[in-house]
């Protein structure tokens, strides 16, 4: 029987590379659709189309897999997806009582808190140039939103929802991290999706369902759905079964930057030296863990 390899590791962290550029580069259509959908109502469509495709790309896999490996993969994504669903819901309705930048701001805490949770729950720190990485990498977000952040900055009821959505993220990597490892990644990708989708949906009695359709609306479902849903987390699934959750999280710094790079070349956004010197510390910090990748976690 051919025992298969696993990818070396590159692989795995250039596809959670290509994950934060298909979310920064959607960004801004995701907050222009938001102006024709109620943010819940967007939601429940996003992931469940999202939850169709995966289902359909990952049929043969599933199907030709024992049952109680895909039942077992399905619950372990499901309870991924309920903290990936709460960090969604928290970061909305924070966004309700707090700026944008403050949000941005405070969900980029997730990159320090799964390396700390990681080491609370497996006793095991990162490794010192991880670490290093990490600080220079939050260094870098916290120059790139520090010039838009309120100037009066005080926590609010709206900062404390957005400070637990980054908690609920750290949670939300750090399970789809243990169970893709340890079962069918197929399974676990779409039992995080369509538990997102059946919870979106359940919380359409918090938020009336809203929608002024469109051709710019079908747009930015179909492509939000397809793939920054579908595409981009059945990627994170697959290669945080090869990395670690820690290097995941830093990685995923790169998605401000990438949303900026798509703002400013959209003419939406001014280029600022703000933004240029806090993506060269956003890219230092995960180069120096990248060019010297020490064992894995």
């Amino acid at each position: 029987m051919r025992v298969r390899r696993a990818p070396p590791r590159w692989q795995a962290d250039l596809s959670l590379a290509i994950v934060a550029l298909i979310w920064g580069a959607t960004f801004v259509v995701v907050k222009r659709a938001l102006a024709d959908f109620s943010a819940v109502y967007f939601l429940v469509l996003r992931f469940s189309i999202a939850s169709l495709c995966m289902l359909l790309i990952f049929w043969k896999p599933l199907f030709e897999s024992e049952r109680r490996a895909v039942r077992r993969g399905l619950w372990g994504g499901a309870l991924a997806g309920l903290f990936l669903w709460l960090g969604y819901m928290l970061q909305t309705f924070g966004l309700k009582y707090t700026s944008a930048a403050n949000s941005g701001f405070l969900t980029g805490l997730y990159i320090v808190l799964v390396p700390l949770i990681s080491a609370s729950l497996y006793r095991r720190w990162p490794q010192l140039r991880e670490l290093a990485g990490i600080a220079i990498a939050s260094a870098g977000m916290v120059v790139m939103t520090l010039p838009d952040i309120d100037r009066h900055f005080h926590i609010n009821r709206g900062d404390l929802l957005t400070i637990g959505c980054a908690i609920a993220f750290a949670f939300q990597l750090l399970l789809l991290g243990f169970y893709s490892q340890r079962e069918l990644f197929q399974a676990v990708a779409l039992g995080q999706i369509a538990c997102a989708a059946l919870l979106s949906g359940c919380a359409l009695f918090a938020e009336p369902p809203r929608a002024v359709w469109s051709g710019y609306a079908i747009f930015a479902i179909v492509l939000t759905a397809v793939f920054a849903t579908a595409l981009a987390f059945a990627l994170q699934t697959w290669a945080q079964k090869y990395t670690t959750a820690t290097r995941t999280a830093l990685i995923f710094a790169l998605e401000p930057v990438f949303a900026l790079v798509t703002a400013i070349s959209a003419g939406s956004e001014p280029l600022t030296a703000a933004a240029v010197a806090g993506g060269a510390l956003i890219l230092t910090g995960i180069l120096m863990v990248e060019l010297k990748p020490g064992a894995q976690l």
